[in-house]
């Protein structure tokens, strides 16, 4: 469910990597979201959400929290059917029950999305800590499978494309925790979860874009 930018950065690297690489970053967008598997693991992810919300608001929060635990089963016995990623999978039903527990703890439906919206926070805080480092958080998470060297950070073109991208990442993140803040205190359901549903897509593209800005960035140097 809430897997956010690491539920499956792996796995959709190793899709991107497996193909024909693309040579801009439009041509990467395009390719990213043009594979079905893609928006099927959208659907999956973001069923929970949906059901929670739909089901709480025409019933109560019982019944949603069982509603979308349902959903959530079939999801995982859905992925591990498609043979995805088992710890991906697990990782995504713990969240949810973890989620589902604080909806149920606090007895109000936006308790669910407390998790999701520190999550932004969390990443923010990363990213600061990783470029004070030199270390920019997207080359310590994609630079194995760009096939980038093991001393990355030494090289100022690379740095300047994962500091670039860990930037953004950061501004994607201050965005994301503005909305999911104001709309957390206005109780504001639907809009949480369709903000914490379109976290995933938006970090795929900029995982898509960073990946062909390295190679590219590599190719100039050879």
């Amino acid at each position: 469910m809430c897997n956010y930018l690491a539920m499956s950065t792996r796995h959709r690297q190793e899709n991107m990597l497996s193909t024909q690489v693309p040579e801009t970053g439009w041509s990467a967008i395009k390719q990213t979201w043009s594979q079905p598997d893609r928006w099927v693991g959208i659907a999956v992810a973001a069923a929970p959400s949906i059901v929670f919300v739909i089901v709480n608001a025409v019933a109560n929060l019982t019944t949603g929290i069982i509603a979308a635990a349902i959903v959530a089963v079939i999801g995982l016995v859905f992925r591990l059917i498609r043979r995805d990623s088992i710890r991906s999978a697990l990782i995504g039903i713990l969240i949810f029950a973890a989620c589902a527990v604080i909806a149920a703890v606090t007895g109000e439906a936006r308790g669910f999305f407390l998790l999701p919206a520190m999550v932004p926070f969390a990443v923010i805080a990363v990213c600061l800590v990783t470029i004070i480092a030199r270390r920019p958080l997207t080359g310590v998470i994609l630079n194995k499978v760009t096939g980038g060297p093991a001393e990355w950070y030494q090289n100022r073109g690379l740095r300047r494309v994962h500091l670039n991208a860990t930037w953004t990442a950061i501004g994607i993140n201050a965005v994301n925790a503005t909305l999911q803040v104001i709309f957390y205190r206005a109780n504001d359901t639907f809009v949480l979860a369709a903000a914490h549903i379109a976290t995933g897509p938006i970090f795929a593209t900029l995982v898509a874009v960073t990946i062909v800005a390295v190679r590219r960035t590599l190719a100039a140097q050879r």
